[in-house]
């Protein structure tokens, strides 16, 4: 044998063993395993504690390139429609062909909520499954179950994206969060995340907590851990329009572009409107509510946005705009409590 052809087998063995190193391994998160180029569903097991265990139905799509495992989380909220129907879409869409990196799909979180129609909280423990995290593996289901999400899901993640939407009493607009934390670098990212997602309104949010063993909210727990995350809103009022999982799954594609996961350009949103501050407008009375504006109208400080009457037809609370800004949500049902949210409105500002 010349050495010219032991050089081209050597150089071949050499190409064949670099091609292995790069080729991802399987990749596993809790009984989902998926090779690379495979998908694969399965569930995040959460133990039986001092109330009744839970599964979290979760799907890996594992690339045939390396690159970075991206993490998308909704139904913390179980009535949030829109983000919920979007996810299943994307885990039967996404083809791991042409994928380069991992990702790692919850499409419902809080089944409890989901299978009995009760919006916000966990019906098991009456917590909402958003205000729980980094969670305790010793309290109840929630604080169980963001845990094990904790551990499986935000620590083995590059990136995440958490969706939500109006609940069923919420008329609400679309919008994304930008968690603005003070770190240039990372706040970039972020940043360039919302702008790829694509949803024109923007709340800047900088007053999230920077205590990773008190982070809260899924997406803060993957900042405070060095994690580039963004929420996103689309749905409301226990609909499931088209154009609201329209926009969840395109701004999801772009975003994967954005990360070099999905080949193309990111369609990044040119001219947001950015939200400096979100007010809340409560009701101090009990009664029947009455909704003057829509959610997305514009509104100026003091304006009426509605009413609540005693159950007899008197009204006996009227809502106001705090100061001049948009409707992000306003109360979607009759139904109103003392203390029940009735509005929140954004305040528009130039300098995010």
């Amino acid at each position: 044998m010349t050495n010219r052809r032991l050089a081209s087998i050597f150089f071949s063995a050499v190409l064949f063993q670099l091609a292995a190193l790069a080729q991802p391994a399987a990749f596993t998160v809790g009984t989902a395993t998926a090779a690379a180029g495979q998908k694969a569903t399965g569930f995040l097991e959460v133990p039986a504690g001092s109330d009744a265990a839970t599964s979290i139905p979760v799907a890996v799509i594992h690339g045939t390139k390396p690159g970075p495992v991206l993490a998308l989380v909704s139904g913390l909220h179980g009535t949030e429609y829109a983000s919920i129907i979007a996810l299943e879409k994307l885990i039967q869409s996404l083809d791991p062909a042409q994928i380069s990196g991992t990702v790692i799909i919850l499409p419902l979180v809080n089944l409890p909520s989901f299978q009995q129609k009760v919006p916000h909280v966990n019906p098991v423990d009456n917590k909402s499954m958003n205000r729980y995290y980094p969670g305790n593996p010793n309290g109840t289901q929630t604080d169980r179950a963001s845990w094990v999400i904790t551990k499986q899901v935000v620590e083995r993640c590059d990136y995440l994206i958490d969706y939500h939407g109006g609940d069923l009493d919420e008329n609400l607009r679309p919008y994304s969060y930008w968690p603005k934390s003070g770190d240039a670098k990372h706040d970039a990212v972020t940043r360039d995340m919302n702008l790829a997602f694509g949803l024109d309104t923007i709340i800047v949010w900088s007053d999230r907590p920077r205590d990773p063993n008190a982070s809260r909210y899924l997406d803060n727990t993957a900042n405070t851990r060095g994690k580039p995350a963004i929420a996103v809103e689309a749905g409301y009022s226990g609909t499931v329009r088209p154009e609201d999982v329209h926009a969840l799954v395109n701004g999801t594609l772009s975003v994967m572009r954005y990360l070099k996961m999905l080949p193309g350009a990111p369609a990044m949103v040119e001219h947001p409107v950015w939200i400096g501050k979100v007010d809340t407008v409560n009701s101090s009375q009990t009664g029947i509510f009455y909704p003057l504006v829509q959610r997305g109208a514009y509104v100026a400080q003091g304006m009426k946005i509605g009413y609540v009457t005693d159950y007899f037809g008197k009204v006996i609370y009227e809502a106001t705009a705090p100061a001049a800004g948009v409707v992000l949500y306003i109360c979607g049902v009759p139904s109103m409590n003392k203390h029940d949210a009735v509005a929140n409105i954004g305040e528009v500002t130039t300098n995010p």
